[in-house]
């Protein structure tokens, strides 16, 4: 479609992605808004990801600067960070780029893990932490927090790990080690029967607050297995937050539809 001055641009939303919730909210702009333009951008840090409705780039930004120079360039009209709870950097770099740019910024959060009745939690501000607090809890550890980060639990000679990611993690990692290679979303059954062949009297995970990994706190909780929680990292204070796909759609239709 063309108007006398030329085409007609299409308002372009860039989705930094990567986790569940980015994948669901470019699927549904693509069913609801066709004619917005969407972009997602992955990390690369999956060899395979799972690729979103809408175009897709791979790789970082360059930092800050990088991601405003992007946004201009690509005429990038809103931006959402919908990056794992632990991806860190990148949202603080987001809402840096954004003022940088005067790009519209919404965080899409999912809600954290909330403890209930039963479970046995220990949180902890790192995985160094984490992995301090293991010789007192148990003897074989489910570590859930991906095969990055492994580094911190390497010089515990004494545990047994089962190490669940969905590729195959780098050394250096604990040398008493199974890798599950996995990817969810996980059963509760599943994960009773894993905690139960594997002996497992300990677990660990990040507070990611995924509905598709909470199961295995389920089955911490039936079995009486004591729950090693890494909290979140903080993240800006001053960015408008959504706490799901559809709340961040309500967003991006408010300015586009």
């Amino acid at each position: 479609m063309t108007d006398p001055d030329g085409p007609v641009r299409r308002p372009h939303v860039l989705i930094l992605g990567g986790t569940t919730e980015a994948r669901r909210l470019a699927a549904g702009l693509a069913d609801r808004l066709p004619g917005l333009r969407v972009t997602t951008s992955l990390a690369g840090r999956v060899a395979a990801p799972r690729l979103p409705a809408g175009e897709v780039r791979i790789g970082g930004f360059g930092g800050p600067d990088g991601l405003a120079h992007w946004l201009r360039e690509h005429a990038v009209d809103a931006l959402i960070d919908a990056t794992h709870p632990f991806a860190g950097t990148i949202s603080f770099n987001a809402a840096q780029a954004a003022a940088t740019a005067h790009v519209p910024l919404l965080a899409l959060r999912r809600p954290g893990w909330v403890p209930e009745p039963g479970d046995t939690w220990h949180p902890v501000a790192s995985l160094s932490e984490a992995a301090a607090a293991l010789p007192t809890l148990g003897h074989r550890v489910f570590l859930t927090t991906g095969r990055m980060g492994l580094a911190a639990f390497a010089h515990l000679t004494d545990l047994w790990f089962l190490v669940r990611s969905v590729d195959a993690p780098d050394p250096p990692f604990p040398p008493r080690m199974e890798a599950l290679l996995d990817r969810g979303p996980f059963t509760l059954e599943g994960e009773r029967a894993l905690l139960r062949d594997h002996r497992i009297d300990v677990l660990v995970t990040k507070d990611s607050g995924a509905a598709a990994t909470a199961p295995k706190l389920t089955a911490a909780r039936e079995a009486g297995v004591p729950v090693v929680v890494v909290r979140r990292p903080e993240t800006p204070q001053d960015v408008p937050t959504a706490e799901s796909p559809a709340e961040a759609m309500a967003w991006v239709c408010d300015r586009f539809a």
